[in-house]
């Protein structure tokens, strides 16, 4: 960020772009250091916990018992597996996924939230130019932007990740607010104010990096992992559909016809539109659209509301693993006794 905002003003030479790529590669690799600090006490603590090997014996099943007896199965009907959903946290079957209502939500949430922030995006050089901003500046803040997608990224996962394990805080509120926060930086484009373009492109970019692993991990979560790989992709299917309904239908047409009232502009075909009203209406409704999204993911918090107060990791953790967290647990205690 600091790199992208001198480079506007200052003309760098060859050994200041090379310096600078030093400092950010250690800034990329830094985070390896975590990676392998988290390894080394890993590896501690198997030796000195190791696992514990436990032998059942299997019980011979019936039907090797008796071969001759045959166990017939009633046969099941499509349609009535798809709708005989399991708990949430287990694992769903696709179709069992895609008809739900906790996906509906899901698909109406990325649909408009991704949707509106891919056309922002794609529309800010544009809208700089609309608004009369110099094209340096508008240069800065599109570049920004990427910047501010991977801080939402970021940002969105390991708070969530806080507020779920120590206040268990369900992980589709941070969906709902950061839906919230779009709508508003939707706003700041519709009724612009000095320096509103800069505030508005760090909102959408933040937004936009938020909602991907919000929306993955929500998945994983409520419809289990076995089919997660498919299910992953239902989760962004609604981002270009949105972007196109929003991007091409919408805000084109809209600007299209904007540009036409421009005076002085005769026959050209790539008209160009200046002023406020160029995407004042398109970006009206993408607010709109955003607001009531969000309001819409509030329901799919009330709904998952108490299975995020339980244990989401616990059977995804071994014997093992429990037993050395009740020893943690007593030592802890022990120590806190004395």
């Amino acid at each position: 960020m600091a790199m992208t905002l001198t480079q506007q003003r200052v003309n760098f030479s060859g050994t200041a772009y090379m310096a600078s790529a030093i400092v950010a590669c250690v800034f990329v690799f830094l985070p390896g250091v975590v990676t392998i600090r988290q390894e080394v006490l890993l590896w501690r603590q198997i030796r000195e916990h190791p696992n514990d090997i436990i032998i059942e014996k299997l019980q011979p099943d019936e039907l090797q018992q008796n071969p001759s007896k045959k166990v017939e199965e009633p046969k099941k009907s499509f349609f009535v597996d798809i709708f005989n959903k399991p708990p949430r946290g287990e694992d769903y079957s696709i179709l069992q996924a895609i008809f739900s209502i906790d996906m509906l939500i899901i698909f109406i949430a990325t649909l408009v939230g991704l949707g509106s922030c891919l056309t922002a995006i794609d529309n800010l050089g544009q809208i700089g130019e609309a608004l009369l901003y110099e094209q340096k500046t508008v240069k800065t803040f599109v570049s920004m932007v990427s910047i501010w997608n991977y801080s939402g990224r970021v940002f969105s996962g390991f708070i969530s990740e806080i507020l779920l394990m120590k206040y268990k805080v369900p992980r589709p509120v941070l969906l709902s607010a950061v839906l919230f926060l779009l709508s508003i930086g939707l706003v700041m484009i519709t009724f612009p104010f000095s320096g509103s373009i800069y505030v508005a492109s760090l909102i959408i970019g933040f937004t936009f990096g938020a909602q991907l692993p919000l929306v993955f991990a929500i998945i994983s979560e409520i419809f289990g992992l076995k089919h997660y790989s498919t299910l992953f992709n239902c989760g962004q299917m609604p981002s270009p559909i949105g972007s196109y309904l929003f991007n091409k239908e919408l805000t084109g047409r809209l600007y299209d016809r904007e540009a036409k009232k421009m005076p002085g502009l005769g026959g050209q075909k790539n008209k160009v539109c200046k002023g406020v009203q160029c995407f004042n209406l398109s970006f009206k409704v993408m607010a709109l659209a955003t607001l009531i999204a969000a309001f819409v993911s509030v329901i799919l918090v009330v709904r998952t509301k108490e299975f995020y107060k339980g244990d989401l990791y616990k059977r995804y953790r071994g014997d093992s693993y429990m037993k050395v967290e009740e020893e943690e647990k007593k030592k802890d205690t022990t120590a806190a006794a004395k």
